[in-house]
């Protein structure tokens, strides 16, 4: 069974719930997962992942999250040629251009890797609910897809 790994970081609880629902539809496809808040691992959690995915908030004026700093810096010099990885921010519109920027900045630092992008960033404002949800279910149906052609 395929293996993948979340790593995500949240403040106020809204996207470790996001990190929670991905898990629940990861489990639903068949795969293997296993899910850390950021502060928990380093870097090469990912080593041995087929599936790796960052779920993100993003702080002040498009900031990225002081906890996931050294993991965000290390990132980049790990291997994950082969994997496939995706991105799932949370956010406030309020912060406009601003709005999950840190999941962007994780998409340009996975390009570094060598991963592939396996589906497309899922950006929600706050908490899921409603259509996040059905977004979520797709993001997890495009990374299956896209995990199987590797």
């Amino acid at each position: 069974m395929a293996l993948a790994k979340i790593v995500y970081a949240s403040m106020t609880g809204n996207t470790e719930e996001i990190a929670d629902i991905i898990e629940e539809k990861l489990e639903d496809e068949g795969f293997d997962v296993e899910s850390e808040e950021c502060t928990d691992v380093d870097s090469d959690f990912f080593e041995d992942a087929d599936l790796c995915i960052v779920a993100t908030y993003t702080y002040g004026d498009g900031d990225l999250p002081y906890e996931f700093e050294d993991f965000f810096n290390d990132l980049a010099d790990e291997e994950l040629t082969g994997k496939t990885f995706g991105v799932v921010g949370s956010g406030d519109r309020d912060y406009g251009e601003f709005f999950c920027k840190s999941a962007y900045d994780f998409v340009n630092q996975f390009e570094k890797t060598g991963a592939s992008k396996g589906a497309d960033i899922v950006c929600i404002e706050n908490n899921a609910e409603g259509e996040d949800i059905n977004l979520l279910q797709r993001f997890v149906e495009q990374l299956k897809l896209s995990s199987s052609r590797e």
